[in-house]
């Protein structure tokens, strides 16, 4: 039953026919104004909704590149800041895959309706070419880090923007691994808190595991502490699980985390013991109302979530894959996943 009040509640966004699916969504929201992204073959689409998320705008096309990161929480993400709406994804233009790509941003500044930019945030060409990074706005900043190519071995880097995403700071990098490489393929997770400080979190490649960690940075983005690793437990692993993870700072200030280790998610309050929640991998998570932490991932294909107050896991959703999550305000949370092709958003009680 609670599947199907889900769906039925559930926001369905789909291509008109064709060949064409939407994929890897990712949201934003500031006032009424919710945002959504997602790429679909080449391109680039937007959406918005001016309700807090009850109805969304037909996608628009915000561009188009020879080749556009895509798939295993690859694609683009959007951030809005006061003076525009920015989407950042990598682009390239060589074969196969991989073989070249930059972090770009779009702007705009009515809305959505119309996109400017591709404006390069890495500073060395091609360093963004494995695909994987974060965006995210706050106290008048916009922040973007990635996966690094740039020298021998994957690094982390990052950039910010005080203009709304028209032009770029000089590359910080924010972590090099003393093995020589982070983990190659799993996603980064960034936020900037009620206090401007931002925080980072990747995978390590580190003594044989392939734990999480988190830096901060306390001056804008000019630097950042050393890396520190989240939770007590370690995954011994020689592979990458192409799977990263969420951060969300509750009402009292403190840093949340959830991520996968092993074929297991867990959420872990930095500087404490993880908590295990349950089998499931693609992990995301935001607060509340409240400050409460809400919590969703798959697990057996199933969209499962965990909301405060409520100990025990609920379904989604049947079927569906890297699923988002994000606060509203005006008290709601909507997570958006997709699903063959289509891209459904809805609340959390």
């Amino acid at each position: 039953m609670l599947t199907l009040l889900s769906l039925l509640l559930a926001v369905h966004i789909a291509p008109d026919g064709g060949q064409l699916e939407y994929r890897q969504p990712q949201l934003a929201a500031s006032g009424q104004v919710v945002a959504l992204t997602f790429g679909a073959g080449k391109a680039i689409y937007f959406a918005a909704s001016h309700d807090r998320g009850a109805t969304f705008s037909k996608p628009i096309k915000v561009a188009e590149a020879p080749m556009l990161s895509l798939g295993r929480h690859r694609g683009p993400r959007v951030a809005i800041t006061q003076s525009a709406i920015v989407i950042s994804a990598v682009a390239g233009t060589k074969m196969p895959p991989g073989a070249d790509g930059d972090l770009k941003a779009w702007r705009s500044t009515d809305g959505g309706k119309t996109w400017s930019g591709g404006v390069a945030i890495n500073d060395a060409p091609a360093s963004a070419r494995e695909g994987l990074h974060s965006m995210v706005a706050g106290g008048g900043l916009l922040f973007a880090t990635w996966l690094d190519d740039r020298a021998q071995g994957k690094r982390l880097y990052s950039a910010t923007s005080k203009d709304g995403g028209a032009t770029w700071s000089k590359n910080v990098e924010v972590y090099e691994s003393p093995s020589g490489t982070i983990c190659q393929c799993c996603h980064p997770t960034a936020l900037i808190d009620g206090k401007g400080e931002i925080h980072v979190m990747w995978r390590n490649a580190l003594d044989g595991n392939r734990d999480m960690y988190v830096a901060h940075s306390k001056d804008g983005g000019v630097s950042f502490s050393r890396g520190r690793k989240l939770g007590e437990g370690s995954w011994e692993l020689d592979a990458c699980p192409m799977d990263g993870g969420g951060l969300a700072i509750d009402a009292q200030g403190k840093l949340f985390s959830i991520w996968r280790r092993r074929d297991e998610v867990y959420l872990a309050e930095e500087g404490a013991a993880e908590t295990k929640i349950e089998a499931g991998k693609d992990a995301a998570i935001a607060t509340g109302p409240g400050g409460g932490v809400y919590a969703v991932w798959v697990s057996s294909g199933a969209v499962r979530a965990q909301a405060p107050g409520n100990p025990h896991p609920v379904t989604l959703a049947a079927q569906g894959e890297f699923p988002q999550v994000i606060e509203v305000p005006g008290g709601k949370v909507l997570t958006a996943w997709e699903d063959k092709g289509r891209i459904f958003i809805q609340p959390i009680d």
